[in-house]
C-alpha cells in the first residue's frame, strides 16, 4: 500500500474518533444536566384518608421523587410532626400530604372545615344507618323525631299516650360519620354510631333538646339536588289506621273527612194494560237499608 495513502487513512480515523468522542461527551453532559441528580423523600398517604381523620403512623408512608420537593410538601424527616393533626380535605392513596390539606393544629379534625356561623352537632344513630353507608360526608338528610310529647307523658288523664312523629329539620348536610365510645349505665365503654351534622346555632338547640328527651332520632336520605324545604305535618300512631294527619303545633289529630253516602234514587216502571197506561214507582233495596 502507498505510504501516503496509509497516513491519510490514519489521520482520518483519528479525526473521526475525536469527533465521535466530542459528540458523545456533549450529549452525555446535556442528558446529565436534564436528569436531576438529587431525590427527595416525602410523606404520602398509605391509604385513602377521609375528611376528619386524625393522622397516625398507620395512615402515613413515604414516596421518593426526583428533584426538589413541591411547596408545602412534608419531608420524611418531619413525619412525626403530623401525628395528631386532622385532615380537612380527603387525601388519596399514594398522594403526597400537603400542609394546606391539614388543620392548623393537633386534634383539629374537621373543625377547620366548618363554615363561619355554622355548628357541627353529633347525632347517635342505629347500626342500620351506619351499615347502609348513606350517611357519608356531603350527603343531605332530614331529621325525624318520634316519641310521646311531654304533655302526654305528664298528663294523668291520658292513660295510653300515643307516639307521634314529626320532621324536625330538613336539608341538613352530613359532615362525617363513624363510631364513638360512650359509657353505659354500668360505666362500661360501649361503641355507638355517630353522625355529625352541619347546622345553624338555632338548629343545634333543637337537636340538643331532642337528644336529651325520650325520643328517637332518625335520619332520612334525600336527593342532594333537592334543596326545597316544605312544612310537613306530623302524624300520630292512631292515624296509621285512620288515614288522618296531626297538627303538631296544636297536638290534635285532624281526621280525614268521611265519604258522603250516596242515596240510591227510586226507579219508575210503566205498566201498559190494553189502552191504559200507568206508572209505578219503586224504591231500590239500598234505600230501605
Amino acid at each position: 500500500m502507498n505510504r501516503r495513502l496509509a497516513t491519510i487513512l490514519v489521520i482520518a480515523f483519528a479525526i473521526a474518533s475525536l469527533c465521535s468522542l466530542l459528540v458523545y461527551r456533549l450529549i452525555a453532559n446535556r442528558m446529565s444536566a436534564e436528569r436531576p441528580s438529587v431525590t427527595t423523600r416525602l410523606v404520602a398517604a398509605k391509604t385513602d384518608i377521609k375528611l376528619g381523620t386524625i393522622l397516625t403512623a398507620d395512615n402515613l408512608s413515604t414516596v421518593e421523587i426526583s428533584g426538589t420537593a413541591p411547596k408545602d410538601a412534608i419531608l420524611d424527616k418531619d413525619k412525626s410532626s403530623l401525628f395528631g393533626r386532622g385532615v380537612i380535605s380527603q387525601i388519596y392513596e399514594g398522594e403526597p400530604i400537603m400542609q394546606d390539606r391539614l388543620a392548623g393544629g393537633k386534634n383539629g379534625g374537621f373543625a377547620a372545615n366548618i363554615p363561619l356561623g355554622m355548628r357541627a352537632v353529633a347525632v347517635k344513630v342505629d347500626e342500620v344507618v351506619n351499615v347502609s353507608g348513606f350517611a357519608t360526608p356531603g350527603m343531605r338528610v332530614d331529621v325525624l323525631i318520634s316519641g310521646n310529647p311531654p304533655q302526654q307523658q305528664n298528663s294523668q288523664q291520658s292513660s295510653q299516650p300515643q307516639p307521634q312523629a314529626r320532621t324536625l329539620l330538613q336539608n341538613i348536610q352530613v359532615l362525617s360519620a363513624g363510631t364513638d365510645y360512650q359509657r353505659d349505665a354500668e360505666g362500661k365503654p360501649k361503641q355507638v354510631q355517630v353522625v355529625n351534622l352541619l347546622v345553624t346555632p338555632e338548629q343545634a338547640q333543637l337537636v340538643s333538646l331532642a337528644t336529651n328527651q325520650q325520643v328517637k332520632i332518625q335520619l332520612v336520605l334525600r336527593n342532594p339536588l333537592d334543596t326545597k324545604t316544605d312544612p310537613v305535618a306530623g302524624t300520630a300512631m292512631s292515624n296509621l289506621f285512620t288515614g288522618a294527619t296531626v297538627n303538631v303545633a296544636q297536638g290534635q289529630p285532624r281526621r280525614a273527612a268521611a265519604p258522603k253516602r250516596v242515596v240510591p234514587q227510586a226507579f219508575s216502571v210503566e205498566v201498559i194494560n190494553g189502552s191504559k197506561q200507568t206508572h209505578e214507582k219503586f224504591a231500590s233495596p239500598e234505600a230501605h237499608q
